[in-house]
């Protein structure tokens, strides 16, 4: 009798989680119920999943804000679809749902009863809603002729009337309103599971009602979505049955991936046939051939664009998406685990993250659209959840506290028992809240392509500007059998191509950056790496890898991909960074130590998981259990599956095994420990690969483009580090680089043979609008003065002083006073628009003496400090404490064990926990000649010193070296003070 069920899908309204309202349904002994939540099918997938033996009839509850218009109800899938259809174009509209239904032919629709309105005219798939709180108006005569059309409705949202109060905060929440102002409520706390006899008794004398509620909702076919099956869109579908499609769709990926083959290997060894031939006959049998096919037709019309990309995730592990070009990385020489990629047991075809610079990805998904149209095609949704310190914030504003007691709130958050009576409800609804989804959010990069239209199984929403999104998230999907497509943006790709670009352009250069193999054994790259001289490339330039490379002496690419890996949190956590380090360093000492199963297994690793694959080989060679069971322990590294029966389940059998199999219990939990620690923070190898290639591009360029190079990260808006870093770094490689200039800079940085401009972009309060001015009348000719520059764009005041300040009138041979006075003399009467071109242009004359005026370069760098954010010098210039002295970078390592005194560049910081909690922090400086300066402030010293920002610091301590990696252990840190004029 339930054709009203909502969910915490209803967003911002409903407190049920699907799981709940199917288990509290078995509960009470029902065969099936309607799911309709508001304006949102999130909880259709879900609800099906767990639903076991009780019917989920999909539906949805169409409403204005809180107010209900009318509830669609399936009859079928085609009513699904119906309903799915009518939802996506009101929300793509953005247009009011109106009062009655449009004509729905394989759906009924149920209007909420209304004392005051009166439908008399109903159709056949079309009745009233009857709650029992609306049964003394039925017996007046008005009602009378649609009896025959009243049905029962009575909604379920809460879990029990205890979660009214919850409903209440949430719909303040969602108003933006304090609890003493809550808006009007259209739920009274009743809206829970009732017993069947309560309906009898109240519909007692309308037993007409229960009969034809009970034969709508049994007139209801549940929708099977055959959950598990693949639903991806085939290629060559096109009046085609499916069945017809995926043979033709498999003899067209075999024929590219033999095509490829002879392309990449050139000869087509045994080896190599016999992986290709395994693969092919797995992902047919698996029908995943659509998936590898659209991946292809994605990464060929970016080569026919130009476009510069990497292929990563576990599809790299497979030789048909290197034969495709999908990938690099050649997985018969990189050795990579065939499992990991691909096995019969597995459920979900592999992962391919495919990169695109952030300036190509838009068109990507553009095309990716207009192939396959919107019918089939939209974005992947993900879920916007509460989180317990969010939402006390939220619902502290509710009680209308004020930030400092809310904050306090969140201060004492770990001393539960200190909280007065009112901030421990706030802190018990904020737990409660945990995880609820607030609202529909895009994946980073999921896009969703069905073979049937896309709104067979979810209706469509629209943010502004952007393309439709599913409503529900990818773990549904998979469930559903609708594998996602990544499509991801990094600023990475974007160095590396426009770094081509401007080395073509600087040089006449061309650049071959797919020649992987000659990088691999470039002299220059290896020089690089085996000192740390990484700034700006991809995944290795940040002060934790620089240091962990440094440790394993890296040179070479294999250890490079373990690196990569290894950085993780989850390795890095587990304490099996520093393990492989010590093992790496001491091979025989590493293979004394480690399981001799371990060690055979994981030779290349030195017997430690570093991979997610290495959870798959030890799960099943260590544990022996199958691979269907390792591949769950896979799915649970993400952790959203960690809570799914499945995984506890392969939990209790990996122990049973370890204990039938002898292995001691302490080895067999700290093994598990190792592979707990994985969970949402490991990759793949192919993965590590795949970024171990991205940074070999990077590095090459670098190596042998050193100054287009920073001119690339520094377009791109940087990397791990601020721009100022990135300009320092050219000044080292050699470049001269000057400030802004109306003559000569564009709006991105630009070089020139060895000098680079910054570009305009980077002037802080400088407007769009300025900008483009500028350069447009600059294509006119070169500006001859400030006064022609003033005539010509009618900037204002407060713009031309800016860029007067950052020097960018220094063509004029002018000091910066005599241009402030001149520009306030030209513009005592501001111009409003630029002056039209002239035949004979007469500029203003506005040549005048200044008195000789005191220079200081240290007013420039102050100016530089306020407009750029930075110094296009290092800023040691501006200590303002005399005879300050400290050794250099370089000669750290004679001062091994001693106490040492040195002057850094603040460039970065970051602060970790010990086991105990306490608080240490890390510094990363870089002395007056670029070099680097590590160190380590351990919880006694981070709690006497603090870093106080941007600036120079006096460091002082004791110089320590683990595997060749030079640190200073701080004992005493101060910030020194600037220079300032006008102090």
């Amino acid at each position: 009798m339930y054709l009203h069920c909502q969910t915490y899908f209803s967003f911002l309204y409903g407190t049920i989680k699907p799981q709940d309202l199917v288990q509290q349904a078995k509960s009470i002994g029902l065969e099936r119920l309607v799911v309709a939540d508001i304006n949102n099918t999130s909880a259709v997938i879900e609800s099906v999943r767990v639903a076991g033996s009780l019917d989920i009839i999909p539906g949805i509850d169409f409403r204005n804000g809180v107010k209900q218009q009318f509830i669609g109800i399936a009859k079928n899938e085609k009513g699904f679809e119906e309903l799915n259809r009518l939802l996506s174009s009101y929300l793509k509209e953005k247009s009011a749902i109106p009062e009655r239904c449009p004509y729905l032919k394989n759906s009924f629709v149920v209007y909420p009863f209304h004392p005051d309105k009166v439908f008399t005219v109903l159709q056949n798939h079309e009745f009233i809603g009857v709650k029992p709180a609306d049964l003394r108006y039925i017996h007046l005569p008005r009602y009378h002729k649609i009896r025959h059309k009243m049905v029962l409705l009575h909604t379920v949202c809460f879990n029990g009337t205890k979660d009214w109060q919850l409903h209440k905060l949430l719909r303040c929440i969602d108003e933006n309103t304090i609890l003493s102002k809550a808006p009007e409520l259209t739920t009274n706390g009743k809206e829970v599971f009732l017993d069947e006899m309560a309906f009898a008794d109240a519909y007692q004398d309308y037993p007409h009602i229960l009969a034809q509620t009970a034969q709508l909702l049994y007139a209801c076919k549940p929708v099977d979505f055959k959950l598990g099956q693949h639903k991806n869109k085939a290629i060559l579908s096109s009046h085609l049955q499916f069945e017809e499609a995926l043979n033709l769709d498999f003899e067209k990926l075999k024929k590219l991936t033999y095509e490829g083959a002879k392309e990449r290997y050139k000869d087509i060894t045994a080896t190599i046939e016999t992986r290709i031939k395994k693969e092919l006959n797995l992902i047919k049998q698996q029908r995943y051939v659509s998936y590898f096919l659209i991946n292809h037709e994605i990464i060929s019309f970016a080569n026919r664009r130009g476009f510069y990309y990497i292929g990563r995730g576990s599809g790299v592990n497979s030789i048909v998406a290197y034969c495709l070009k999908i990938t690099d990385v050649d997985p018969i020489k990189l050795d990579l685990y065939f499992e990991r990629f691909m096995n019969m047991y597995r459920k979900t075809p592999p992962d391919f993250d495919i990169d695109f610079s952030w300036q190509d990805r838009d068109e990507i998904i553009q095309f990716i659209f207009d192939t396959y149209g919107t019918e089939h095609t939209c974005l992947q949704a993900t879920y916007t959840t509460f989180q317990v310190k969010s939402a006390i914030r939220e619902l502290g504003k509710v009680y209308g506290l004020p930030v400092a007691e809310i904050e306090e709130i969140l201060a004492r958050l770990e001393l539960p028992n200190s909280l007065e009576p009112l901030h421990k409800e706030i802190v018990r609804f904020a737990k409660t809240l945990h995880d609820f989804p607030r609202n529909l959010s895009i994946h980073a990069g999921g896009i969703l392509i069905s073979e049937k239209p896309i709104y067979c199984y979810t209706a469509t929403s629209h943010p502004p500007k952007g393309f439709p999104i599913s409503q529900f998230d990818m773990y549904n999907a998979e469930d559903l059998g609708l594998y996602k497509f990544d499509i991801l943006s990094q600023r990475g790709l974007g160095h590396i191509k426009d770094t081509i670009a401007i080395v073509q352009e600087n040089r006449g250069v061309t650049i071959d950056i797919h020649n992987i193999p000659r990088f691999m054994e470039d002299e220059k790259i290896i020089a690089h790496l085996e000192r740390g001289n990484l700034m700006g490339c991809f995944y290795v330039e940040s002060p934790a890898m620089r240091m962990l490379l440094a440790k394993l002496a890296c040179n070479d690419y294999i250890t490079l991909v373990a690196a990569s890996s290894i950085i993780r949190p989850g390795v890095a956590q587990s304490g099996m960074m520093r393990e492989y380090v010590l093992r790496h360093q001491m091979p025989d000492k590493g293979k004394s130590i480690a399981h001799p199963i371990m060690w055979d297994l994981m030779e290349e690793t030195y017997g430690i998981m570093v991979y997610q694959e290495d959870v798959i080989k030890v799960a099943h060679e260590f544990a022996k259990l199958d691979l269907a069971e390792a591949d769950v322990l896979r799915r649970g590294m993400s952790g959203k599956y960690r809570s799914r029966n499945e995984f506890q389940m392969v939990r209790e059998k990996y122990f049973n095994n370890c204990q039938q199999l002898g292995y001691e219990p302490g080895l067999a939990a700290e093994i598990w420990r190792q592979i707990e620690s994985f969970a949402g923070y490991s990759f793949a190898k192919g993965h590590s690969a795949s970024f171990a290639v991205e940074s070999y591009q990077s590095m090459f360029l670098k190596a042998h483009f050193p100054l287009e190079f920073m001119v690339g990260v520094i377009n791109n808006s940087g990397g791990f580090y601020q721009t100022e870093f990135y300009v320092h770094e050219a000044r080292k490689a050699g470049a001269t680089v000057e400030l802004p200039c109306v003559n000569q800079s564009h709006y991105l940085t630009r070089i020139t043979q060895t000098t680079i401009y910054l570009g305009l972009r980077h002037i802080g309060n400088l407007e769009q609008r300025s900008i483009a001015i500028l350069l447009q009348e600059r294509r006119k000719g070169n500006y001859l003065n400030l006064a022609d520059f003033v005539e010509r764009t009618a900037m204002s005041l407060e713009q031309i002083i800016i860029l007067i300040r950052i020097g960018a009138f220094r063509f004029t041979k002018k000091s910066k006073q005599a241009l402030l006075w001149e520009a306030h003399f030209l513009l005592n009467k501001p111009l409003q628009t630029p002056v039209q071109d002239t035949l004979f242009r007469q500029p203003i004359n506005s040549d005048f003496k200044m008195p000789a005026l005191h220079y200081d370069e240290r007013n420039d760098m102050i100016d530089e400090l306020e407009i750029l954010g930075f110094t296009i010098s290092p800023p040691f210039k501006l200590i303002d404490e005399p005879n300050m002295q400290g050794i250099k970078a370089k000669d750290i390592p004679q001062y091994m064990n001693q106490e040492i005194q040195i002057i850094g560049h603040l460039v970065t910081t970051k602060y970790a926990r010990t086991k105990h909690g306490e608080v240490m922090y890390f510094g990363t400086f870089l002395d007056e000649e670029g070099d680097w300066v590590d160190t380590v402030l351990f919880p006694d010293v981070a709690a006497k010193y603090t870093f106080k920002g941007k600036g120079c610091y006096l460091l002082k301590g004791k110089v320590t070296c683990e595997f060749n990696f030079y640190t200073l252990e701080v004992s005493y840190m101060r910030k020194l003070r600037w220079w300032n004029a006008r102090d």
